[in-house]
């Protein structure tokens, strides 16, 4: 049985579950091809729950910034999220399209996933839960909330959506 599996049975259940990596997590881009995510091990990663239609939507252009600034350190990671007002009503060939025509975006982009309820994303329930990312809990507030995981796969921390993301509340850690 996979690591992951593994994991839903003890969300499930209830049950402790210790040693479910980051890297044992399943995404696929938004192409619909699997990531895995352990090909990034020794980098740190920056996920952030995107919107095409939000007020903060200006910050694919300073993620880009970002991913261009730390090629060698960082990787950054959009997930399409729908749930806040509804600002992410495409499907994949439009996010796509959108974001690489009006902010250059050529960042890693996940399929479109829930970040919060009971649909909740494996991946964001490790970044969420202090159970699996053994550093602290969270819940997402809103579109392009920041959460930055260091070279070895621990959680370092989150930042909300007014957190910019060449703050140097992210880049002091690259």
């Amino acid at each position: 049985m996979k690591t992951i599996d593994k994991a839903k049975l003890a969300l499930n259940k209830k049950e402790k579950m210790t040693g479910i990596s980051l890297y044992d997590i399943n995404i696929n881009a938004l192409d619909g091809k699997p990531i895995d995510i352990s090909l990034f091990k020794g980098k740190h990663l920056l996920f952030v729950n995107v919107a095409s239609e939000c007020g903060f939507t200006n910050q694919y252009k300073e993620l880009q910034k970002l991913s261009e600034a730390y090629p060698d350190t960082l990787v950054v990671i959009g997930s399409p999220c729908n749930q806040f007002g509804e600002q992410e009503p495409g499907d994949s060939s439009e996010i796509q399209t959108f974001c690489e025509r009006n902010f250059g975006v050529t960042f890693l982009l996940t399929e479109k996933i829930d970040v919060k309820g009971s649909n909740q994303h494996m991946l964001y329930k490790w970044l969420t839960e202090k159970y699996f990312n053994e550093k602290k809990g969270s819940s997402v507030k809103w579109n392009f909330q920041k959460y930055l995981v260091d070279k070895d796969g621990k959680l370092v921390d989150y930042y909300f959506s007014i957190t910019k993301p060449m703050s140097s509340k992210i880049t002091r850690h690259l």
